[in-house]
C-alpha cells in the first residue's frame, strides 16, 4: 500500500493546521502573575580573625649565675686568711671572711642584673561569625483560565509566565 499524491497532501495539511506541540500533547500559553514573594535564606561565612596589641612587660637581663657568690666567698675566704696571725684565727678569719664575701658577692650579682620593661607583641586568634540574608528565589503566584497555581523561580518573572498546557484525552 503506497501513499499517493492525495496522501501526502492531506498529512501536510494535517502538519499545518495542528503545531508539533499540539502533536504532542502540550503548548505554551501565557498565565498572569498575580503575587510575588522574594525568598531570602541565612548564609553564615566564618572567618579567622588574628588581634595584635602592644604590651609592656617586666623583665630581668641575664639569668641567675652562682658565680658572684662564689667568687665573694673565695676572695674573702682568702682576705679571711691572710689577715688572722694564729693558724685558729686563720681558720675562723677564713670562714668569716668565706660567709661575708659569699653575701657581698650575692648583692654585686643581684645589683648587676638589670630589670625593667620592654614592648613585646601578644596576638590573639579567634573566629567571626558573619551571617547575612541573600535572595534564593521568588515564590510566583499565576493564574490561569481561571485558576491559582504556584512555583518557585530564580529570576522575578514580572507581570506574566509562560507556561506548558498539556491535554491528555480522559479514557
Amino acid at each position: 500500500m503506497t501513499m499517493g499524491t492525495l496522501g501526502w497532501c492531506r498529512l501536510i495539511s494535517l502538519v499545518v493546521l495542528f503545531p508539533a506541540s499540539a502533536v504532542a500533547g502540550a503548548d505554551y500559553q501565557w498565565a498572569e502573575v498575580v503575587d510575588v514573594e522574594p525568598v531570602y535564606e541565612t548564609v553564615r561565612r566564618i572567618e579567622p580573625v588574628e588581634a595584635c596589641r602592644e604590651e609592656r612587660v617586666r623583665h630581668r637581663s641575664g639569668g641567675h649565675s652562682s658565680t658572684p657568690p662564689i667568687l665573694g666567698a673565695i676572695i674573702g675566704a682568702a682576705l679571711g686568711n691572710a689577715v688572722g696571725h694564729k693558724k685558729t684565727n686563720k681558720r675562723v678569719g677564713a670562714v668569716a671572711g668565706a660567709i661575708l664575701g659569699g653575701s657581698i658577692g650575692a648583692d654585686i650579682g643581684r645589683s648587676n642584673r638589670q630589670g625593667g620593661y620592654r614592648t613585646e607583641t601578644v596576638c590573639d586568634r579567634f573566629e567571626e561569625v558573619h551571617e547575612e540574608e541573600r535572595l534564593a528565589g521568588y515564590h510566583v503566584r499565576y493564574q490561569y483560565n481561571g485558576a491559582v497555581y504556584a512555583t518557585r523561580m530564580r529570576n522575578h518573572p514580572g507581570e506574566r509566565i509562560r507556561v506548558r498546557v498539556r491535554v491528555t484525552p480522559v479514557s
